[in-house]
């Protein structure tokens, strides 16, 4: 029976000892609570601690800054175009006893964040209008001719912008945070994108104004194609004129040096050109089959009378 007994006894006293003690890491601090209410303040310190077992509870929250990822809402603009607008946060535990007073836990923190900044969000949007919120700086557009027909109020001038429009955000909302023991770091826009009623309309005027520029550019090309084409065919006729006028001067010369070549040749003996001329004539005027009635004075049939007698 002592076995038992002491081996209860044994197990208790570890469990206690267990329940008196707790670490805490360097990344936390810690609450402790009895019977629902807080004391000894924060714990802020790492290493092992001492706390009244099975009386008082523990708390622990992170030191670290922590992520805030805010839902996508739907606002309209000043401008009275509805957009979603999805924001991002970084927060963290400053004073961790008005924190767990207050919210109790990160989970009951991100809710309150929801509230605050979703909140200012929605405030901010809605005074200014859609460019200032898309938009940072009046940098000038890498092609403005692209941007011919699009609306006025896509490029007009920014006053704000988007980037301050956060900073203005994570003012307002920095205050509001302290008073549940959150530091506020920093707020910004995630994704800002049309709702699906005004998105098919903005795609259709894009498409449209892309074609518009495509058309453009296939009109410039055409007219440019049909120049070049021209110019071809101009230089194509230049060239070919003046090879004809080279080549023509060129059959001259040669021409005229030939029929002097054939003038020298046949003046020395006129007597034996005008009988290779005669030859000449019967042969192509006359084939085999050919019937030719001449007189006897014909001039084809004075060299045969002539070698007939011979």
């Amino acid at each position: 029976m002592k076995t038992p007994l002491a081996l209860a006894g044994g197990l208790a006293a570890l469990l206690l000892a267990l329940s008196s003690v707790y670490t805490l890491s360097e990344t936390e601090q810690a609450i402790i609570t009895q019977f629902g209410k807080p004391v000894g303040g924060v714990v802020s310190t790492p290493g092992l601690h001492a706390k009244v077992p099975f009386v008082q509870t523990l708390h622990r929250f992170d030191k670290r800054w922590l992520e805030y990822d805010g839902d996508p809402n739907e606002i309209p603009t000043r401008d009275k175009k509805y957009v979603w607008v999805e924001t991002y946060a970084r927060w963290r535990v400053a004073d961790a006893l008005r924190f767990f007073q207050a919210v109790r836990d990160e989970r009951g923190g991100q809710s309150r964040l929801d509230d605050i900044v979703d909140g200012e969000t929605r405030n901010a949007v809605a005074s200014f209008d859609l460019i200032e919120i898309v938009r940072s700086s009046n940098r000038p557009f890498t092609k403005m001719e692209e941007l011919e027909g699009i609306g006025s109020s896509e490029v007009a001038t920014i006053a704000t912008g988007r980037e301050k429009i956060a900073r203005r955000i994570l003012e307002r909302a920095a205050k509001i945070t302290p008073e549940f023991g959150v530091e506020l770091v920093d707020v910004r826009f995630k994704r800002i994108s049309y709702t699906d009623s005004v998105q098919q309309s903005v795609f259709q005027r894009m498409i449209a104004e892309r074609k518009r520029i495509a058309e453009r550019s296939r009109s410039e090309g055409q007219g440019r194609a049909a120049e070049i084409r021209g110019q071809k065919e101009r230089d194509v006729l230049a060239a070919s004129s003046v090879g004809y006028r080279d080549a023509q001067q060129l059959k001259g010369t040669a021409d005229a040096r030939a029929a002097s070549i054939y003038a020298r040749a046949y003046g020395r003996d006129p007597g034996f050109y005008d009988f290779t001329k005669s030859l000449e004539t019967l042969r192509t005027a006359l084939d085999r089959d050919s019937t030719v009635v001449l007189s006897t004075d014909s001039e084809l049939l004075r060299y045969l009378k002539s070698s007939k007698g011979r």
